[in-house]
């Protein structure tokens, strides 16, 4: 933002005048305009409604009102358990030393990648966002072959440990701490760190005292949805946790699949609820202080060539990206292992159905499923959450206008929170003849799709709004004054900025919806299952054949999910559009 429009911000002036602007914003407003608006907010809260609300809702009534009646002895009876205690505790502790962790080495990183200039910066700001959009069961089995006793890490006994649990999820939100607080302190203006070292302070006093509390929003809103993100991982969990280690969600799978309890999974999942609506609400407000602050930096980005004063964070950053490429490394020099020595044997059997016909369909046939599935969900996904992004966009002079869209904005990021196994599972109990129509939407083909789309519409929303806020509102002001309609302004305005973001919206939504593992593992059915379905099937499985397979397909689905976000990576317009 240029340094005119910061003075009349900070002064309290009033923004200079679009020629008719005042008469504009005087007309009241079509009939046409309002349904417009009331269709793009009511069809996505209508998606919300049906196939997450509901399904969530219905599967919590189960538990909550098994007669009819409220019920609520279950919560003492579930929180009367031991288990349930440590449950939650250790869900707690793996999502705090998690966010520490990723907070520890993501903010020098975020310096590195975003304030310093070196060769090949974009690609490597690629790799480090592949991480992020694995699927969960692949890092599982990544870290479950590099943390083994025979594995190159099987020195630190991690196997089926908390710590080899934490560093699976350090592994994953490296990335969110790098994008969040990299796109803030790009944005940064740099003056006032200069005055400081100017007035005689040393670097490390000016970063503490000027830098560090410039950052602290967006650092506060990284570790919101780290800790988010680490106390519901389920498919990490679900493979490296063992019988020892566990979370709400992996322990709402084995109450409602293994002991069919559906009154403790239940109250399980309002229990998870409630942190996620604090992590949440968090992460709500350091982002609000964080655009608030991006508006008020200069456009100018500050960045110069790395040098010896930044040997600390570039060791650190080193010492992450050597981290992050190990996993998967190990996991490629895996898959190439077979009882018969090294080659592509492994690779050869995706062609199977396994030993002992482990599967219902090859691995190729899976990775087929997967492709058009994820290419549904992401097309449903990037619609809604397009529709999302426009609303909550605008700027209603009205409290009351402000404050339903901060509430639509909370509501459309619960599916990052909520459990995807009580959301799948509550597919699988709502969908049975919904609303009394004569039909089971549970062997409908479109019920996957839509299950992943519920997860990947608030990336959609996080990649696109904080781009389509940045726009100016006399930008439109003065096309509507110009005699442009609503629909001209939105697709020259709008639709022209939101262009290059649009085509990382899809990369992340078509990444997410292929390693969705939760909510898929209970409504794909055996001749349809998908490949991270697949492979978690594998692994359950004894023989070598069976786990050689898992290796390859594991490595197949994490080069197709980088691949995707390599490409879409390319689009992305500068920092715009970080999570």
């Amino acid at each position: 933002m240029s340094g005119r429009r910061r003075r009349t911000e900070g002064t309290g002036a009033p923004a200079p005048a679009v020629p008719g602007a005042s008469v504009a914003s005087r007309r009241r407003p079509a009939p046409g305009r309002w349904l417009a608006w009331g269709l793009a907010a009511g069809l996505p809260l209508l998606f919300l409604g049906l196939f997450f609300a509901w399904p969530v809702g219905n599967m919590l009534g189960l538990g909550l009102w098994p007669e009819g009646a409220l019920d609520l002895g279950g919560f003492g009876e579930v929180l009367s358990r031991q288990r349930t205690w440590r449950i939650l505790g250790l869900t707690l502790l793996q999502a705090s030393l998690g966010t520490v962790i990723s907070l520890v080495l993501g903010v020098p990183g975020a310096y590195v990648l975003y304030r310093t200039r070196f060769r090949g910066q974009g690609a490597v700001r690629a790799f480090v966002t592949v991480p992020f959009v694995l699927p969960t069961i692949v890092v599982g089995v990544a870290f479950r072959s590099l943390l083994a006793p025979h594995g190159p890490l099987g020195f630190l006994g991690w196997e089926e440990s908390l710590w080899g649990i934490v560093a699976a999820l350090v592994f994953f939100n490296y990335a969110v701490v790098v994008r969040t607080v990299g796109g803030t302190w790009a944005q940064l203006d740099p003056r006032a760190e200069q005055s400081a070292r100017a007035l005689g302070a040393s670097p490390a006093r000016a970063f503490w005292h000027v830098t560090l509390p410039a950052l602290a929003p967006a650092i506060a809103s990284a570790a919101s949805l780290v800790f988010l993100f680490c106390a519901t991982s389920f498919g990490t969990v679900l493979v490296l946790g063992g019988m020892r280690y566990g979370t709400i969600e992996t322990e709402i799978w084995v109450q409602t699949t293994q002991f069919l309890d559906l009154r403790a999974a239940a109250v399980l999942s309002v229990a998870q609820l409630l942190v996620v609506a604090g992590a949440l609400a968090v992460a709500g407000r350091a982002r609000a202080k964080r655009e608030r602050a991006v508006e008020l930096a200069t456009e100018a980005r500050a960045v110069r060539p790395i040098s010896r004063a930044d040997a600390v964070p570039l060791a650190v950053t080193v010492l992450a990206l050597a981290a992050l490429a190990l996993p998967i490394g190990h996991l490629v020099v895996r898959s190439l292992r077979t009882p018969q020595g090294w080659g592509l044997g492994n690779y050869l059997a995706l062609g199977t159905t396994g030993g002992a016909n482990a599967l219902s369909v090859t691995v190729w046939e899976a990775t087929a499923n997967s492709l058009r599935v994820a290419a549904l969900a992401a097309a449903i996904a990037v619609l809604v959450g397009t529709l999302v992004a426009i609303v909550l966009s605008r700027r209603p002079a009205a409290r009351a206008g402000r404050r339903a869209l901060s509430l639509m904005d909370a509501l459309f990021m619960l599916p990052l929170g909520v459990s995807a196994v009580t959301v799948g599972f509550g597919f699988l109990v709502t969908l049975d003849r919904p609303l009394g129509l004569p039909v089971d939407l549970r062997t409908a083909g479109l019920l996957v799709p839509i299950a992943q789309a519920v997860v990947a519409v608030p990336l959609v929303v996080r990649v696109l709004l904080p781009v389509l806020r940045a726009i100016d509102p006399r930008q439109r002001q003065a096309a509507a004054t110009l005699g442009a309609s609503p629909r001209r302004v939105l697709a020259a305005v709008d639709a022209r900025v939101a262009a290059k973001p649009l085509g990382l919206a899809v990369g992340f939504a078509f990444a997410v919806s292929l390693g969705e593992f939760g909510a898929t593992s209970f409504l794909a059915r055996p001749d349809a299952a998908t490949l991270p379905v697949v492979v978690f099937r594998l692994i359950g499985r004894p023989g070598e054949q069976n786990l050689g397979m898992a290796l390859a397909a594991s490595v197949l689905l994490a080069a197709l999910t980088a691949g995707v976000m390599l490409a879409a990576e390319r689009l992305r317009p500068g920092t715009a559009g970080d999570l």
